[in-house]
């Protein structure tokens, strides 16, 4: 499609080119893996230019898991968790993502204002990652597929060498 042609009517690309305009990276770290609510869960901080997950907004977003991970076998939950605490532009977010039966995946967003981890509430129906941290899903679908569905040997190892692999540095 060149820039002449007519975009569809529902593309509104004054909207898309605002986004693209705005777009960049944001840190990302690795904090080790956690025991919440029966899982292991391998923890990451998501950080919005000038904001920092602080060892406070961590600890909140452990507890918010423990809670939602506490009820994750009756819904076919493997132990496996990945939890997001993202320091966003416009406020925080935990992002609380599990591996369930049938190479499913449950995915739990809670949000709040900027800086107050003691009000972060589920987000609304429907609420999807942000680019930001479907980068960091991405990488946690390939690390889980490439050291535990497709890994050889015990269990042990692959859980190891599953939460050894962490994405960290910048994602876009």
């Amino acid at each position: 499609m060149s820039d002449r042609e007519e975009l569809p009517l529902a593309v509104d690309a004054e909207a898309l080119l605002a986004l693209a305009d705005e777009h960049h990276a944001r840190t990302t770290r690795a904090l080790g893996t956690r025991e919440a609510g029966g899982h292991v869960v391998k923890v990451y901080a998501l950080e919005a230019p000038g904001r920092a997950v602080t060892e406070r907004d961590e600890a909140a977003a452990l507890r918010i898991a423990g809670a939602h991970l506490g009820l994750g076998r009756s819904r076919g939950s493997l132990g496996l968790a990945v939890l997001i605490v993202h320091a966003g532009g416009d406020g925080d977010y935990v992002l609380v993502h599990s591996w369930i039966e049938g190479y499913m995946s449950d995915l739990a967003v809670f949000v709040g204002p900027a800086g107050q981890p003691d009000q972060l509430r589920p987000g609304r129906v429907g609420l999807a990652p942000c680019v930001w941290e479907a980068a960091v899903l991405a990488h946690e679908r390939d690390a889980f597929t490439r050291h535990v569905l497709d890994g050889s040997g015990p269990i042990a190892g692959r859980l190891a060498a599953w939460g050894a692999d962490t994405t960290a540095g910048g994602v876009r």
